[in-house]
């Protein structure tokens, strides 16, 4: 079955950066797309980044110009690179895959995505 394992997360400061990474198997969908979200205690989890199998990526506001989605050249990985990470950007990241076909609430929609990952945590401090 597909399975999604994120990586990478841990503390930092404040204005610091971090790389997630989350190795998926046995997804063959295509096309795709992959994103991450996240979710703060006592919050909903929030879509931050989407990547369609085409190229085609999407941002959160909150996080737009910080953060960046992107495959690893053997498209079994999915990357998100943080930088000038802020103490609201804390919360369990978690990868997320779907393929063709199912309810599509959009690329940020927590609704939209079959398989996910188990969450990787990040937490900036002030």
């Amino acid at each position: 079955q597909v399975q999604l394992v994120e990586s990478g997360g841990g503390s930092v400061l404040a204005g610091g950066s971090l790389r997630l990474s989350c190795a998926s198997s046995n997804f063959t969908y295509t096309p795709y797309y992959m994103a991450w979200f996240r979710q703060a205690p006592g919050k909903e989890r929030e879509g931050v980044a989407a990547l369609h199998s085409g190229g085609t990526t999407t941002y959160a506001n909150s996080v737009q110009g910080r953060f960046t989605i992107y495959q690893g050249n053997a498209k079994n990985t999915l990357y998100l690179q943080m930088n000038s990470l802020k103490p609201e950007d804390t919360g369990i990241y978690y990868c997320a895959a779907r393929g063709p076909g199912g309810r599509w609430f959009g690329p940020l929609a927590p609704e939209s995505y079959t398989y996910w990952g188990r969450g990787t945590q990040v937490t900036v401090s002030s």
